[in-house]
C-alpha cells in the first residue's frame, strides 16, 4: 500500500501561510510551557506529522510532560496526536514508549468524568494495534454499566470494533451486548447494541427483535429505522421470514418519524407486491409528502411514488389515490406541483377523471386574481395544459372544462390564454356538439379580450365556426363595438379637432354609407404629431389595436368577415339582406385599408396585409363558388389535418411509453438461475440501504455500456509517452457534479524517484479539489493517484499538467514530465428533454447567446442520416415529429433540445439541404444554430459538432 493509500480517520484544516516551527522550538514548549502554550505546542506537531514529518524525538517529551496533565482540551488533542504518531519499528513490532500510554488509556477509561471516558472509547475504535488493546479489554468491559449513556454507547461502539477487527480479544461480544441490550433504556445505547448484533450475530438479533415485536411502535427513531434495515436484510437473505415480519413493517408505517416512515414504505414495496401493501406504502409517501416543509424531501418522495407506478402491477392500485395525490398541489413549488399533475395524469382513469377535473377547475378558479406568487401564471398554465389533456382522452369531459376555461381569455397573462385558445380551437373541432356552447361562451367574453394573439384567435374561430344567422348577426355586432365609429379616420380627426365629444365615439349606428372618399385625408399628416395624448383605456379594443399599428389582426379580420359573408349568403335568401351584410363588411374593410395608409397610425400597414384585404374585398365583390369552399371548407380540413397529426403522434409517444414498461418474456427465453445471475442483473436483490448510502456519499457507478468491451479501457487517456522517465495514464470518470481522475504513474527507470507529484491545474468552469499527496517509487514501481475536480456548468473543459520528482542521490534539480491535456466532454452533462413548440419559440427569443456551425467537412449524403448523426453526437432531441420530417424534398428543417444536469437548456436549429447541382454524391450543406443562456454552453455544443463534423470525413 503507498503511502497515499494509508487509511486517514481524521481530517484537519491546516492554514498553509505559517512557517512550520522547529523540533527544538516545539520540545521546549512541550516541556516547560504553561497549559495554553502546550496545547498550540501539540497543535502544531500534530498538523506536522499529517504533513509527513515524523518528529521520533518528541515522543517522549509528550509522554512525560504533557500526558499526565488533567486539562480536557490536551487530553482531546493527546487522542488525536496517539491516532496519528506511528506506533511500530520500521520492522513492524510496538514501539516500547506504547506501554506507558497504554497506562494512560486505562486511567482515562476509569477516569469520573464522563466525556473523558467517552472519549477515549470512541478514540479506542481507531486502533488497529491488538497489543495495545489486549490490556485494556476489562476497563472497556466495565463502560458498559456506567451510569451515564454516553459513556455505555461509545462502549458498545469500542466492543463492535474490536470484535470486528481482533475477534480473539472479545470472543463473547455478541452475548454480553445481548444481554447490555436486553437491560438497557436509553435510546441511542439500543441502537448502538442493535446495530452491533445486527452485524455481528444476526440470530441474537432476530431474537431480541422477536421478544420486543409489539414494542417496536414505542421505540426512538434511531433504533426503529436500524430494525427497518434487519428487516429488509433478513427478508432478502430469506425470504420466508416475511410472513413473520411483514406486521412490524406495517406497524413501523404509522411512526412519528419522517424517516422512518420513508425507509419502512420502501421496505414494504420491495418485500410485498401485494395490492394492499402497496396502497399502505403509498398513502405513507403522500402523507409524507403534504407533511414535510422541505421542497427536496417532497420531490424525493415524488419520484418514489412515480418509481411505484412505472410498475404495471402496481399502476392499478395507485389508480384510487389519485384524489389523495392531488392533496400535493396545496404545496406552492412549481416544480413539485409540475410533478404531480404529470403523475396524476398517467394514472387518471374513466372511473376517476371527474373527481379530478372537479378539483382542477377548482385549483384554476383559486389562481384567478391572485398575483402574490410569481409562479401563479405558470401554474395556471399547467392547469389548463393538465385540464386540455384530460379532454382530449375523456371528450364527455370537455363540457365541464370549456365554460371555466373560457373565463381566462380576457387574462393579462398571454401564455395562459393562449393555451386555452389552443384547447378551444381543438374542442370545437373535435366535438361538434359542444360547438353552440363554445361560440356562445366565446362570444360572452370577446369584448374582454386585451391580448391581440388572443384577439387574432379568438376571430379565426368565431369566423371559421359561426354556422347559424343568429350567430353571424352577433359576431358582425361585436366587430363592429370592438371596432367604434367608422369610418375610423374621419372620426379619429373629428375626435382631435374637439367635434366628438369621447362617449359618443363607442355607439355602434346602423350600417353606414358605403362611399368612401379615400384620398380626402391624405394631407393630414401634421395630426399625428400635435394630437394631445388621450387615455388608451377610452378606444375599443380593435381599434386601440389597428391604432397602434398591428394590422396582422385586421387581415385576420377580412378572412373572418369574408367567411362569415359568404356562409350568411347561403344562409338568407333575401338579396337585399344579403347585399347589405356584404356591403357592411367591405366597409369595415375598406375603412381600416384607408387607416392604415393614413398618418394615425403608430406604424403604417404592412403590403401583405394591404394585399389581404385587398383580396378579401375582391371575393366578397365576385361570390365565386370556389373562393367559398376555400374560405369555409379547406381551411377547417386543414386544421383537421393537423390535430389528426398531433393525435396520432401523441398515441405513438404513449404505445412506446407503455411498450417500455410491459416486460414480455418469451417462450424460447432462457431461465435464469439465481446463482447464475450476473451481480448487475440483481437489480431488485441489490442492497436498498448500501446503494442509498453509496448516492449519498457520491460514489454511484453509472451503469458502462451493454458490450463489455466497451468497458473503463475506452476511457484510458494516455498522458505521456512511452519512452518518458515517468510513464502516465489517467481513467476519467464522471460522476454529475465532480469527475474522479485516477491516475497510474509507472516509474520507468532504475532510480529511485522521491517527492513525485502530480500537479494539476484547469481551464474553464472546473475546479481542483486536493493536491495530489507525493509519492516515492521504487525502480520499476508504479502507483495510483486519485485527483478530484469539481464541475459547475455545462462546457468543455481542460485539465492539464505535470509530473515532477526528485532522483535519489542526484544532486541536480527537480526533473518534470509535461502531460497532455484532459478534454473534458460537454456530452456527460448534457441529457435529451422535451418541451413544447410554445416553450422552445419562447426561449430562442430570450436566449441571448446563439453560435453558428456552417456545414463543411462533412461526407454524409443523405439528410436523414445528417440529422441522425447529430442527435447523437450531441445528445440532443428532435423536437419536430417524424411525420414532419418524412419524404423528400432536397431541404431539411428541424428543432433540437437538451437540458444539461444543472438544468442549463440548450436549443438548436438545423437548416440543411442537398444541392442538387452537384449530383447525387454531394455532401449535406447548410448550417446549425445553436441558442443557450450561458456562452460556454453555446460555444461547447458548436465545437462538438464540429469537431463530430471532421470525424465522419476521415
Amino acid at each position: 500500500m503507498t503511502a497515499a493509500e494509508n487509511v486517514c480517520y481524521t481530517l484537519i484544516n491546516v492554514p498553509m501561510d505559517s512557517e512550520p516551527p522547529s523540533e527544538i522550538s516545539l520540545k521546549n514548549d512541550l516541556e516547560k510551557g504553561d497549559v495554553k502554550l502546550k496545547t498550540e505546542a501539540l497543535k502544531k506537531v500534530i498538523i506536522m506529522i499529517l504533513n509527513g514529518e515524523k518528529l521520533p524525538g518528541l515522543l517522549m517529551t509528550i509522554i512525560r510532560f504533557v500526558l499526565p496533565l488533567q486539562d480536557h482540551t490536551i487530553k482531546k488533542l493527546l487522542l488525536v496526536f496517539w491516532e496519528i504518531v506511528p506506533k511500530t519499528t520500521p520492522d513492524g513490532r510496538l514501539l516500547q514508549e506504547m506501554i506507558l500510554v497504554c497506562d494512560a488509556y486505562r486511567k482515562d477509561l476509569q477516569h469520573p468524568n464522563e466525556f473523558i471516558r467517552g472519549s477515549t472509547l470512541r478514540f479506542l475504535c481507531k486502533l488497529k494495534e491488538a497489543e495495545l488493546l489486549e490490556p485494556l479489554m476489562p476497563a472497556i468491559r466495565a463502560c458498559l454499566e456506567h451510569r451515564h449513556s454516553y459513556v455505555r454507547r461509545n462502549a458498545v461502539l469500542a466492543i463492535y470494533t474490536i470484535y470486528r477487527n481482533f475477534e480473539h480479544l472479545i470472543p463473547d461480544a455478541p452475548e454480553l451486548i445481548h444481554d447490555f441490550l436486553v437491560n438497557e433504556k436509553d435510546a441511542s445505547c439500543k441502537r448502538n447494541a442493535f446495530m452491533m448484533l445486527i452485524h455481528a450475530d444476526q440470530d441474537r438479533a432476530l431474537d431480541y427483535l422477536s421478544t420486543c415485536i409489539d414494542q417496536v411502535q414505542t421505540f426512538g427513531d434511531i433504533l426503529q429505522l436500524v430494525i427497518v434495515e434487519l428487516i429488509y436484510k433478513v427478508c432478502h437473505a430469506n425470504p420466508s421470514e416475511r410472513a413473520r415480519f411483514i406486521r412490524c413493517i406495517y406497524n413501523l408505517l404509522q411512526s412519528s418519524s419522517p424517516a422512518v416512515k420513508y425507509e419502512a414504505a420502501g421496505t414494504l414495496v420491495t418485500l410485498s407486491s401485494a395490492p394492499t401493501a402497496i396502497k399502505a406504502a403509498a398513502q405513507c409517501y403522500i402523507d409524507l409528502i403534504i407533511k414535510e416543509s422541505d421542497n427536496n424531501v417532497k420531490l424525493i418522495v415524488l419520484d418514489r411514488l412515480i418509481e411505484l407506478k412505472e410498475h404495471p402491477s402496481h399502476e392499478r392500485v395507485l389508480q384510487d389515490l389519485v384524489m389523495d395525490i392531488l392533496r400535493v398541489l396545496s404545496t406552492p413549488d412549481l416544480e413539485v406541483r409540475k410533478k404531480t399533475l404529470q403523475l396524476a395524469l398517467d394514472l387518471v382513469s374513466s372511473r376517476n377523471v371527474e373527481e379530478l377535473v372537479i378539483v382542477l377547475k377548482k385549483e384554476v378558479i383559486k389562481t384567478n386574481n391572485v398575483t402574490e406568487h410569481e409562479d401563479t401564471d405558470k401554474y395556471r398554465q399547467l392547469l389548463v395544459r393538465t385540464l386540455h389533456s384530460c379532454s382530449v382522452r375523456f371528450p364527455d369531459m370537455a363540457a365541464n372544462v370549456i365554460p371555466v376555461l373560457m373565463e381566462f381569455l380576457s387574462d393579462n397573462n398571454e401564455a395562459a390564454a393562449a393555451d386555452v385558445l389552443e384547447f378551444v380551437r381543438e374542442a370545437i373541432q373535435r366535438f361538434d356538439n359542444l360547438r353552440p356552447l363554445i361560440v356562445e361562451k366565446m362570444l360572452e367574453v370577446f369584448h374582454a379580450i386585451k391580448s391581440v394573439k388572443i384577439y387574432r384567435g379568438a376571430l379565426w374561430i368565431l369566423g371559421e365556426y359561426c354556422s347559424t344567422k343568429e350567430d353571424i348577426q352577433s359576431v358582425m355586432t361585436e366587430v363592429r363595438r370592438s371596432l367604434g365609429e367608422i369610418p375610423i379616420v374621419e372620426s379619429e380627426i373629428k375626435k382631435e379637432a374637439g367635434e366628438l365629444k369621447p362617449e359618443e365615439e363607442v355607439s355602434v349606428g346602423p350600417a353606414q354609407k358605403l362611399v368612401t372618399e379615400m384620398g380626402t385625408y391624405a394631407t393630414q399628416s401634421a395630426l399625428s404629431s400635435s394630437r394631445p395624448a388621450k387615455k388608451e383605456e377610452d378606444r375599443p379594443p380593435l381599434r386601440g389595436f389597428l391604432l397602434d399599428g398591428d394590422f396582422f389582426v385586421a387581415a385576420s379580420l377580412a378572412t373572418t368577415l369574408t367567411k362569415i359573408a359568404l356562409r350568411y349568403v347561403s344562409l338568407v335568401q333575401e338579396k337585399k339582406k344579403q347585399n347589405s351584410f356584404i356591403a357592411e363588411a367591405m366597409l369595415l374593410m375598406a375603412t381600416i385599408l384607408h387607416l392604415g395608409k393614413s398618418s394615425l397610425p403608430k406604424k403604417p400597414i404592412t403590403d401583405d396585409d394591404v394585399d389581404r384585404i385587398s383580396l378579401c374585398l375582391k371575393v366578397l365583390s365576385e361570390c365565386s363558388p370556389l373562393m367559398n369552399d376555400i374560405f369555409n371548407k379547406e381551411c377547417r380540413q386543414s386544421l383537421s389535418h393537423m390535430l389528426s397529426a398531433k393525435l396520432e403522434e401523441e398515441k405513438l409517444s404513449q404505445k412506446k411509453e407503455s411498450e417500455k414498461r410491459n416486460v414480455t418474456v418469451q417462450p424460447d427465453d432462457p431461465i435464469s438461475f439465481m446463482q447464475l445471475t450476473a451481480k448487475n442483473e440483481m437489480s431488485s436483490k441489490e442492497d436498498q440501504f448500501q446503494l442509498s448510502l453509496l448516492a449519498a456519499m457520491g460514489n454511484t457507478q453509472r451503469k458502462e455500456a451493454a458490450d463489455p468491451l466497451a468497458s473503463k479501457l475506452n476511457k484510458v487517456t494516455q498522458l505521456t509517452g512511452f519512452s518518458d522517465p515517468v510513464y502516465a495514464e489517467a481513467y476519467v470518470h464522471v460522476n454529475q457534479y465532480d469527475i474522479v481522475l485516477d491516475v497510474l504513474v509507472v516509474n520507468q527507470t532504475s532510480d529511485t524517484l522521491q517527492n513525485c507529484t502530480l500537479e494539476l491545474a484547469t481551464l474553464g468552469d472546473l475546479k481542483l479539489v486536493e493536491k495530489p499527496s507525493p509519492l516515492t517509487l521504487a525502480p520499476h514501481d508504479f502507483a495510483n493517484i486519485k485527483a478530484n475536480v469539481k464541475v459547475a456548468s455545462t462546457e468543455n473543459g481542460i485539465i492539464f499538467g505535470n509530473i515532477v520528482y526528485d532522483v535519489s542521490g542526484a544532486a541536480s534539480d527537480r526533473n518534470c514530465v509535461v502531460l497532455s491535456d484532459i478534454h473534458i466532454d460537454i456530452m456527460d452533462y448534457i441529457q435529451p428533454a422535451s418541451c413544447t413548440d410554445a416553450e422552445f419559440r419562447q426561449m430562442w427569443a430570450e436566449f441571448e447567446w446563439e453560435n453558428k456551425v456552417s456545414l463543411m467537412n462533412t461526407n454524409i449524403v443523405d439528410l436523414n442520416e445528417y440529422l441522425q448523426h447529430i442527435l447523437k453526437s450531441t445528445n440532443m432531441k428532435c423536437l419536430t415529429p417524424e411525420k414532419a420530417l418524412s419524404g423528400y424534398c432536397g431541404f431539411m428543417a428541424a428543432n433540437l433540445y437538451a437540458r444539461s444536469i444543472f438544468g442549463e437548456d440548450a436549443l438548436a436549429n438545423v437548416s440543411i439541404e442537398k444541392p442538387i447541382h452537384l449530383g447525387p454524391e454531394a455532401p449535406v450543406t447548410g448550417h446549425i444554430r445553436i441558442r443557450a443562456k450561458s456562452q460556454g454552453m453555446a460555444l461547447s455544443l458548436g465545437d462538438k459538432i464540429n469537431l463530430s463534423q471532421k470525424k465522419t470525413s476521415l
